[in-house]
């Protein structure tokens, strides 16, 4: 590994022991045993819960912030949709002020030659003609009329041409207002989502002790432990051996930067992140926007085979794509994990991976 790469790494590495984190490739897995459960006894009501117990509470943990996470993208895309619907009625609004200032402008116009040639109606032509003094002058004039008549069609082409903008201006206004409306619901109907599974997640883990809580976070990190082993086991790391692109080596060092963060949903930085939060923020601060969310991540972005990837692209995680982490190379990922946790360095293969993208392909 190339000393630009090891140097992007270890910064992120060391500051949460990632020897620890990341386990070795073909080695065997051995994670931390829980703390044994203690005697019951009248004076410790939390010895009752047992390992199986915790594991229990961990499963319905893990459920609940992940439909958090599913509701936390739904309200990121009915954000981001808001903002682009809202801009386009901007658009519309200046094109209407536009074509309506245009539209008076031509009446005016069309008022006054209407004016001309009334004052100028009256005898016939023929009887201008023989009264003329001076039938050139008649003739020239003539032409002038002939080129005025044509001026006002084209002037009245143009004013109905303008009206029926102004007409489907003021249909696609109303509907991106319609769409607005329905954006701001389904935007609220996920915020109550999200702040129901977080909320059902905190009062689960409230119920628990001190030592209950350590214990779940011991079987927290020993379930990614076993995820991580078995994924590098399988000998993957053998094939990823891609270097950095000059804008995934910038992605790289904003995401590290931004380690001990903590999470928050729908969070863009600078003091807090959610997962598609991070991603998209590393890569703007590289020069190159992508989607907000990680569904539209995984949906636009070009995805690429799991031994190809290199240090700056993001792996979409679980079958819903409902959690995005960036991959920092030697087999570990930065990411946002959940409400109540940090931005930190995990390993590439702790959670369930559905593929890979890449923003700068």
């Amino acid at each position: 590994m190339g000393s630009g790469k090891r140097g992007l790494i270890t910064a992120a590495v060391t500051v949460v022991c990632a020897v620890t984190v990341l386990a070795a490739p073909g080695t065997a897995f051995a994670a931390p045993s829980p703390s044994p459960t203690p005697s019951p006894s009248a004076s410790t009501p939390s010895a009752a819960v047992s390992n199986k117990d915790l594991e229990a509470v961990r499963k319905r943990l893990e459920k609940l912030y992940h439909a958090a996470a599913v509701a936390t993208d739904e309200y990121n895309a009915a954000e981001e949709a808001a903002e682009k619907q809202s801009a386009e009625i901007v658009a519309l609004a200046k094109r209407i002020v536009k074509g309506q200032e245009r539209l008076a402008e031509l009446k005016k116009q069309a008022g006054a030659a209407a004016a001309a040639q009334y004052r100028s109606g009256g005898l016939p032509d023929e009887a201008k003609l023989m009264l003329s003094d001076d039938p050139q002058a008649f003739l020239d004039g003539t032409g002038r009329v002939l080129q005025g008549q044509r001026a006002t069609k084209g002037l009245l082409a143009e004013m109905t041409r303008i009206q029926q903008d102004l007409e489907l201006y003021a249909k696609d206004a109303s509907a991106q207002w319609k769409k607005l409306e329905a954006g701001r619901k389904a935007k609220a109907a996920a915020q109550k989502k999200i702040e129901k599974q977080i909320k059902a997640a905190e009062q689960l883990e409230s119920r628990l002790e001190e030592k209950e809580k350590e214990r779940l976070a011991e079987l927290e990190k020993e379930a990614a432990y076993k995820a991580q082993t078995e994924w590098l086991d399988s000998g993957i790391l053998e094939d990823i051996k891609g270097e950095a692109s000059e804008q995934g080596r910038k992605a790289v060092e904003y995401a590290t930067e931004q380690l001990g963060k903590p999470y928050e949903w729908g969070a863009e930085g600078p003091k807090t992140y959610d997962c598609s939060g991070l991603t998209s923020q590393a890569w703007a601060s590289a020069g190159q926007g992508i989607p907000r969310t990680s569904q539209e991540q995984w949906k636009q972005l070009e995805r690429i085979d799991v031994e190809d990837m290199r240090p700056g692209d993001l792996i979409i995680y679980n079958a819903d794509a409902s959690h995005v982490a960036m991959y920092i190379g030697d087999g570990a990922i930065i990411h946002a994990p959940r409400p109540g946790r940090t931005v930190t360095v995990a390993g590439a293969g702790s959670m369930p991976i559905l593929g890979v993208v890449r923003p700068d392909a």
